[in-house]
């Protein structure tokens, strides 16, 4: 059977195998026609309102590419054809529990897309299709790498320091946004990716050759570029603040379920937020009237560790803005806290096939004779990381009193709720 031929603005022609049609055209997928890649960065960069669809589309597109080319070199002689097929339907299907705009919902506690996915790959019609075409093994298999937890050989083209994922990204927001620094070798990088056997546990793996390194370097500064300019850009983590705020003040107030979420688009949820659980905060997202920066802080200067209940204790987080607001006369949701949750800029652990022929492994010690590479990237990682605090309204705010907070513990923080003591002081 023909394959059926897709055209994309980024990579051009991407053909879909009968098994990958089916899997596009189930309702699951089509879903991700109304999830935008970058959620809220369309108000910052117009262009960006391209999708998880087409996003879906180019990972799947690119593992294509490299199965094919690590079929050429015979680096899959020793893998099982089907596995090769599992890999090019994880890829496509690696985002299908994705949430309204993006991830900014597990921010506030929702489970993990990866999670959301399990039903969806595992039961339905989409399990359906995998079976009949793969294998009835196939949803799980498929579940194991989205997640990272295979035992297969290109578990490193889904989950991994070189995932196909990140390449398609960094290279399509870069393009839709309409700036310059998602620029990327990939195909340099492509033709790199080999199948080696794991010097430390012998067993066969993703590599890539000694001489792509110096592309692996422009992923790294793509990554960390376009986490600086584009995904963690003061005006979309302010979007994106007060998106969090209404959706887990509608969900306290039980004018939404959580499960919901994941069988909506980012219009339909808009959607149902304005019609069962209208605010003024939602009125001024809608409008764009968005929260402003009062104080902000990079990672690199505050304490390790500091800040990291803003980022991870959403429930808390709420209670002190209400608090912060309350001590200032101001409405809930006035104050807004924000600091990313953590994430790896290149998360790099990966067999280097050296020039000689020997297989050495990339870790957090570096390699000799190359840019210390995931030094640089904790480096990189914590500049483009910041702290901030977003109001409604300019008002004054001791910055030297919130770097104070941010550095409490948890506990610290709810020591002092419980005691009634200003937070600020």
């Amino acid at each position: 059977m023909r394959p059926t031929i897709v055209r994309d603005p980024l990579w051009k022609n991407v053909r879909l195998d009968e098994t990958a049609r089916q899997l596009v055209d189930s309702a699951p997928f089509q879903r991700l026609r109304y999830v935008r890649q970058l959620g809220l960065a369309h108000l910052v960069y117009p262009g960006a309102t391209h999708t998880r669809f087409e996003h879906a589309l180019g990972a799947y597109h690119l593992a294509s590419l490299t199965t094919g080319l690590l079929a050429e070199s015979g680096s899959l002689r020793e893998v099982d054809p089907v596995e090769v097929e599992v890999v090019r339907a994880a890829a496509l299907l690696h985002d299908i529990g994705h949430y309204p705009f993006s991830h900014a919902l597990e921010e506030i506690g929702a489970p993990h897309h990866e999670e959301v996915a399990r039903p969806l790959v595992t039961r339905g019609a989409i399990a359906d299709i995998l079976r009949r075409a793969l294998g009835s093994d196939a949803p799980n298999r498929i579940m194991a790498l989205i997640r990272g937890e295979s035992l297969s050989p290109l578990q490193g083209l889904i989950s991994g320091s070189l995932d196909l994922d990140k390449l398609d990204y960094l290279r399509r927001d870069a393009f839709m946004c309409g700036v310059p620094y998602g620029e990327i070798d990939v195909e340099r990088l492509l033709t790199a990716i080999a199948v080696v056997r794991d010097p430390d546990t012998l067993a066969h793996s993703i590599g890539v050759a000694e001489k792509a390194l110096s592309a692996l370097e422009s992923l790294l500064f793509a990554k960390y570029q376009m986490y600086r300019n584009v995904y963690w850009h003061h005006t979309v983590r302010s979007a994106t603040a007060m998106y969090k705020r209404i959706v887990a003040d509608a969900i306290a107030r039980g004018t939404l379920r959580a499960e919901e979420l994941s069988s909506l688009g980012d219009e339909g949820l808009l959607s149902e937020l304005k019609r069962r659980a209208p605010s003024p905060l939602l009125d001024a997202l809608s409008a764009r009237r968005l929260h402003k920066r009062a104080i902000q802080c990079p990672a690199a200067e505050l304490p390790a560790g500091a800040g990291e209940w803003i980022a991870n204790d959403h429930a808390l987080v709420t209670v002190v803005e209400n608090r912060l607001a309350r001590e200032r006369g101001l409405p809930p949701g006035a104050i807004l806290l924000d600091y990313p949750a953590k994430t790896q800029m290149l998360g790099l652990d990966l067999p280097v096939v050296r020039r000689s022929g020997a297989v050495v492994r990339l870790t957090s010690a570096g390699l000799e004779g190359a840019i210390h590479l995931p030094a640089l990237s904790q480096q990189l990682y914590a500049s483009a990381r910041w702290l901030r605090v977003f109001v409604a309204d300019r008002i004054e705010l001791p910055t030297h009193a919130v770097s104070q907070l941010a550095a409490m513990s948890a506990s610290d923080v709810r020591a002092r709720l419980r005691n009634d003591a200003a937070l600020l002081d």
